[in-house]
């Protein structure tokens, strides 16, 4: 073997090397979370800093690392075709194809890539600096290689960077987090509270509402005695009060001032005047987007609202705790099912209040049932049976059997749910 030979077979190796860390540095940089590396040139990681502005240009990224791979794995097939002819004679063109077909397949493809798939993020920061200025030398090729290409597809009507993206950013955003919780890194309650705070551009006042059948109100002109008895012992803050009709709102009275308006008249609850110490309510909505609702909250900086109809009519009440519910959910052992209304049964099915919002059952068993068209499980029975149905009726729908149990005049109170698909199962069961 002459010193010829002994040159290009170092040649050789040094292309093959270069194509392994153009393949790697590819796969890297293209499969490394850009808001992991957003969050350490945060933390002050340089490296950070420079794939973030690799990815930025990543036109010019992907160019520089086609030519260099190309270049590389041509160069070395190339000088390797010659020394095997040196050797072998014409014959030696069938031997090079298939010695280099193995090496750069498997030495310069699948070990590099799977490498660099394997754990993106740390080897795109170890790359970052050699890609950089990769990309700065080849910066006048690169410049006139991407004015090509897009001319050239433009001329079959493709016009680089108009496309509209498939989904939002707050769809990419969920689809992250799902798939997270899927591979394991992201527990339920993180997922869950990650996806209630997507939702409040979504979700309306009218989704999270306390009913007006399930209201604490006051007539007004009820004796003041009874009233502020029944304001101190009650689980709320604070009640609304009306005059003449339930859906006359005239105030909304806070426990504290009733405490306070208490200790003034000396105990004598029946000298309270509650109308003087009630404050104006406020009505919003029942169409407000609930991330809307959340910066009114603090605008007014009060936490209670009354809501109404689009005919001014008063169908419930929205407070700062509905909305913060729908962010961080019920706390709670991640395999109990703490949900008031919602009782598990020993054969599979869940026993339910019909009057259960359908994103807390969603939320607390991990199902998913549509809640566009209703709040509730009962609602959403009515939706889709197109009736209000009798006790014993059984329906089937969303990979789930319905039960009537109970009703009271035209509402469904009680029902039982079994799932039928194993996802569903095996969430009881857990």
């Amino acid at each position: 073997m002459t010193t010829a030979d002994i040159l290009t077979i170092l040649a050789v190796l040094v292309c093959l090397v270069v194509s392994f860390l153009f393949s790697g540095s590819e796969t890297a940089l293209t499969a490394s979370s850009r808001a992991a590396m957003m969050r350490l040139e945060k933390n002050g990681n340089r490296k950070a800093g420079i794939v973030n502005r690799l990815l930025a240009a990543r036109e010019q990224l992907i160019g520089a690392l086609l030519i260099g791979n190309n270049v590389a794995n041509i160069a070395s097939s190339v000088l390797a075709t010659g020394l095997f002819l040196a050797w072998f004679g014409d014959v030696g063109v069938v031997y090079a194809t298939i010695v280099m077909t193995v090496l750069v397949l498997v030495f310069c493809e699948v070990l590099p890539k799977t490498a660099a798939f394997n754990d993106p993020v740390r080897f795109a920061l170890l790359v970052a600096r050699p890609m950089h200025i990769v990309v700065r030398v080849l910066s006048p090729v690169l410049t006139f290689v991407e004015r090509f290409v897009r001319w050239m597809l433009a001329r079959v009507g493709i016009v680089v960077g108009e496309a509209e993206p498939i989904l939002s950013g707050h769809d990419q955003l969920r689809g992250a987090v799902d798939l997270l919780h899927q591979e394991g890194s992201v527990e339920k309650h993180d997922r869950d509270m990650l996806g209630g705070l997507l939702d409040l551009r979504e979700l309306t006042v009218g989704d999270v509402m306390v009913h007006r059948t399930e209201m604490l109100t006051f007539n007004v002109d009820d004796p003041p005695a009874q009233i502020v008895d029944t304001i101190l012992n009650a689980p709320v803050t604070r009640v609304p009060l009306w005059r003449d009709s339930p859906e006359n709102i005239v105030g909304v009275v806070h426990a504290r001032d009733v405490l306070r308006a208490l200790q003034q008249t000396g105990g004598d609850a029946s000298k309270i005047d509650l109308t003087a110490i009630a404050m104006p309510p406020w009505f919003v909505p029942d169409i407000r987007p609930l991330s809307e609702q959340l910066a009114a909250f603090r605008r007014r900086k009060t936490p209670f609202a009354l809501v109404v109809d689009e005919y001014g009519e008063v169908m419930g009440l929205v407070t700062l705790e509905d909305i913060l519910e729908e962010i961080v959910g019920d706390i709670a052992d991640e395999h109990e099912v703490d949900l008031p209304g919602v009782r598990p049964q020993p054969d599979g099915s869940v026993t339910v209040d019909g009057d259960v919002p359908i994103r807390d059952l969603n939320r607390a068993l991990d199902w998913r049932l549509p809640d566009e068209e209703a709040t509730t499980i009962a609602g959403l029975v009515i939706h889709e049976s197109r009736s209000i149905p009798e006790p014993g009726q059984t329906f089937t729908f969303h990979g789930f059997r319905f039960h009537v149990l109970r009703k009271n005049r035209n509402r469904i109170t009680a029902l039982r749910i079994t799932p039928l698909t194993r996802k569903g199962v095996a969430q009881l069961v857990a």
